[in-house]
């Protein structure tokens, strides 16, 4: 069994970029793009994580590449592959960085030699098709041990955590000490906010770059309102029949069709005249997905006449994630605990994820359809979810941690809860969103500006472009033209 596994990527183009930049932010970078196929010629840009489907990372990696591969650069992207245990101890380490503890297993000698094994394996199958020139971008504590084995190979070597708390605990510094004798010699580290970074790695080689959503994306294209209800009425997540077509563009431009449903915990289905509040995430304790279905049963639904959705993959559909199953199973008693009245408000929707796009299309739908979105983290690297929303002009309620505070501007462009656990705050901002339609419109226009302004893909590719530009500076015989791109 292959250690390493090849994603296909194709090629988007840049033009699509017109429709929504000013002329001189599409000019400029148009240019850097260009200089950056250039300077790219004849090398590799090399990603690499643990998984080709589900997440924020994933949804990144598909798009970034492939408008880096329409710039005319050498972009590819590699997938490790693992046992069980491996991904049970990567996930392990993802709580401890987030400051929990996860499933309480221990990060010592016995799993330091489970974790060199498995990326031995894979550093075996990638070192071979790296060349000096080349450029490898690293993603998450699931790879930073191949950094020492491709920095050998003399490629560049950037370390992307995604991942990251504000106020790191025992349990962060713990992980932190796992994971960073691999990690330091890497020619750059990456992270989401300037609080994520590590104590102990090397001031000079820690850049802050935000993540981006794709706005012509499956996941955030535009869709009529009666592609919303046609694509949630077959999915199974609204009562139909409706009159449209459960249609959308794949991410290649070609047609789409949702055909797939999702499995729905529910005593029946959602109406088109609902009001829903909708969190869409992977089912993750860090994502709080039983206080939200708490908070909403006690402090949303006696003072407004929604309906609550938690929506996320299917267990089965994330490789690298183990406990997606234990949690749904969290949820599911927790819904049937609520009383009837309650429960029928309640719906739990395991979205299917064996076509990538269909996916997206389905979560696209859920988001425009929502009347509010949540976010209640009890901890976030980012929060994708969160921006896709707001490019959707929906309000959203976010925990007041991590890259969340980076996206919303507290009661202008979203609300935020500044302790996740206290369901009364989440609550009450919740409500005052059902009831204050007027508010709630000049929130979500506030938010799609906001996105528009700070969180497109190609300010994204703009900071990548000129970090490898840096790098190319620093070395000896580097010619460096990139170096100069303005910031």
């Amino acid at each position: 069994m292959s250690a390493l596994h090849h994603v296909e990527v194709g090629p988007f183009a840049l033009h699509r970029f017109a429709s929504v930049l000013p002329q001189a932010r599409y000019d400029a970078f148009l240019d850097l793009s260009e200089r950056a196929a250039t300077e790219l010629a004849g090398r590799v840009v090399w990603n690499v994580n643990s998984t080709a489907k589900g997440g924020g990372v994933v949804e990144l990696l598909r798009t970034l590449l492939a408008y880096a591969r329409g710039a005319g650069v050498d972009a590819r992207w590699a997938v490790i592959d693992g046992e069980r245990s491996f991904f049970e101890l990567t996930k392990r380490i993802h709580n401890h960085l987030h400051g929990f503890d996860g499933d309480g297993g221990g990060i010592g000698a016995g799993e330091r030699e489970l974790y060199e094994r498995t990326l031995a394996a894979a550093g075996a199958e990638l070192v071979p098709l790296i060349r000096p020139q080349d450029v490898v971008i690293l993603h998450d504590p699931q790879t930073a041990g191949l950094v020492p084995a491709v920095r050998a190979a003399g490629a560049q070597v950037i370390w992307r955590c995604h991942v990251g708390l504000d106020h790191p605990n025992a349990l962060a510094r713990k992980a932190w000490s796992f994971l960073r004798a691999y990690v330091s010699s890497a020619d750059a580290y990456v992270f989401s906010r300037a609080s994520f970074a590590w104590a102990g790695l090397d001031g000079e080689r820690i850049v802050v770059i935000h993540p981006s959503i794709d706005v012509f994306s499956p996941k955030n294209q535009e869709l009529t309102r009666t592609q919303i209800q046609a694509i949630l009425a077959q999915a199974g997540l609204l009562s139909g029949p409706h009159r449209g077509r459960a249609t959308f563009t794949r991410i290649d431009g070609t047609p789409g069709r949702v055909d797939r449903r999702a499995e729905v915990l529910e005593l029946a289905p959602l109406r088109s005249e609902d009001q829903v509040v909708l969190q869409v995430s992977r089912w993750d304790r860090l994502k709080d997905p039983v206080g939200v279905l708490e908070g909403f049963a006690r402090h949303v639904a006696p003072n407004a006449p929604a309906h609550l959705v938690l929506a996320g993959p299917a267990v089965d559909g994330v490789a690298d994630d183990p406990e997606q199953a234990t949690v749904v199973a969290e949820v599911a008693r927790a819904w049937r605990a609520l009383p009837e009245d309650i429960r029928a408000r309640v719906h739990v929707a395991c979205l299917p994820v064996a076509d990538t796009d269909e996916n997206a299309a389905i979560v696209n739908a859920l988001q425009r359809h929502a009347t509010v979105v949540v976010q209640k983290s009890l901890a976030e690297g980012f929060g994708l979810t969160v921006a896709e929303a707001m490019w959707k002009q929906r309000p959203v309620v976010a925990s007041q941690i991590g890259g969340i505070q980076d996206q919303i501007v507290a009661g202008e462009s979203g609300l935020l809860i500044a302790d996740p656990r206290d369901l009364t705050a989440f609550g009450t901002a919740v409500s005052a969103l059902l009831t204050d339609r007027e508010r709630a419109r000049r929130i979500g226009a506030a938010a799609h500006a906001r996105v528009h302004e700070r969180f497109l893909g190609t300010d994204h590719l703009r900071h990548y472009f000129e970090l490898i530009g840096r790098l190319d500076a620093a070395r000896p015989a580097a010619a460096g033209s990139m170096a100069g791109a303005p910031a």
